[in-house]
């Protein structure tokens, strides 16, 4: 019975050791604030808070259920990111991190576990933030077509050969375009969605200006991550079309000769009210009696 109580009593002091102890690294190395994954293009960087002063801080990263790894450049650092582009190499997969509040670099310490944080979970596939596209206006010689040919935003990301992955590369036949457009002299909107980086719009007023602005769209993902950066407004020239380009000849020719056949009503109404008047003016002399001489 006495040797059970003096487990108990081992035990407990145990605890309370390592209650005290945990609250003391907690002072001595404070934990990581605002921890925050950001990511454009495929560019992924942890980021977190405060400065540290008289400790550092070491993050541990992992895939979902696999071993923690931890980066060179972010262990024991005054930093307060940590750039993980080039290790999340499985871009579907989610990740998570912690950041552990640690000694300085060269100085020891009798902690055996260090204060730290746990970040939310990231997968760069579905939540990096795709860029604001750049892209041309092409005017057809009929002026019956405009197409945007846009330009697809290149990433952070390298292939095995060392050279530049694009949007395009990554997300292959998923990737779309939501193109919104207006007249220039108009704020009535329209949309066009397309499953290519060559856009064509068909449906436009000849010779009339449009402003476009264009932004990658991903309906695969969460709605609030779907849209990328909307890119810079551009507008094509106004054309100052002749009344035969607008029109046509055989409009104008038809407008001409309604004009002509309404002129000629015109006269025709006009001359025999005349002669109606000359008609009835005759008449009325004619009847009245002669005058005496």
């Amino acid at each position: 019975m006495e040797s059970n109580r003096r487990i108990k009593l081992r035990t407990l002091e145990l605890v309370l050791v390592l209650f005290f102890m945990k609250a003391c690294a907690s002072e001595i190395y404070p934990k990581a604030q605002n921890v925050t994954w950001s990511s454009i293009n495929f560019k992924s960087i942890l980021t977190w808070s405060p400065k540290p002063t008289n400790y550092s801080y070491t993050v541990e990263f992992s895939e979902s259920g696999q071993d923690r790894e931890r980066t060179p450049h972010c262990i024991q650092t005054m930093g307060t990111e940590c750039d993980l582009t080039a290790k999340l190499k499985k871009l579907q997969a989610y990740y998570s991190a912690d950041i552990l509040s640690e000694s300085l670099r060269g100085v020891s310490s009798d902690l055996v576990e260090f204060p730290h944080v746990s970040s939310a979970k990231f997968s760069p596939y579905y939540e990096t933030v795709i860029g604001r596209p750049e892209f041309k206006i092409e005017v057809s010689s009929d002026k019956n077509k405009m197409t945007l040919h846009v330009t697809d935003v290149p990433t952070a990301l390298f292939d095995e050969n060392n050279n530049r992955l694009n949007i395009r590369d990554v997300f292959k036949d998923k990737l779309q375009y939501k193109v919104t457009y207006r007249k220039a002299k108009s704020t009535g909107k329209k949309e066009e969605i397309s499953k290519s980086s060559v856009v064509e719009l068909t449906d436009l007023d000849r010779g009339v200006s449009y402003c476009f602005y264009v932004q990658a769209f991903l309906p695969f993902r969460a709605i609030d991550k779907q849209h990328g950066e909307i890119s810079q407004v551009q507008c094509s020239p106004e054309e100052n079309t002749s009344i035969f380009e607008e029109y046509g000849v055989g409009v104008i020719a038809g407008a001409i000769l309604i004009i002509i056949f309404a002129i000629t009503a015109i006269i025709i109404v006009i001359v025999m009210c005349y002669r109606r008047k000359k008609r009835a003016e005759t008449t009325g002399k004619e009847g009245l009696p002669l005058n005496g001489v």
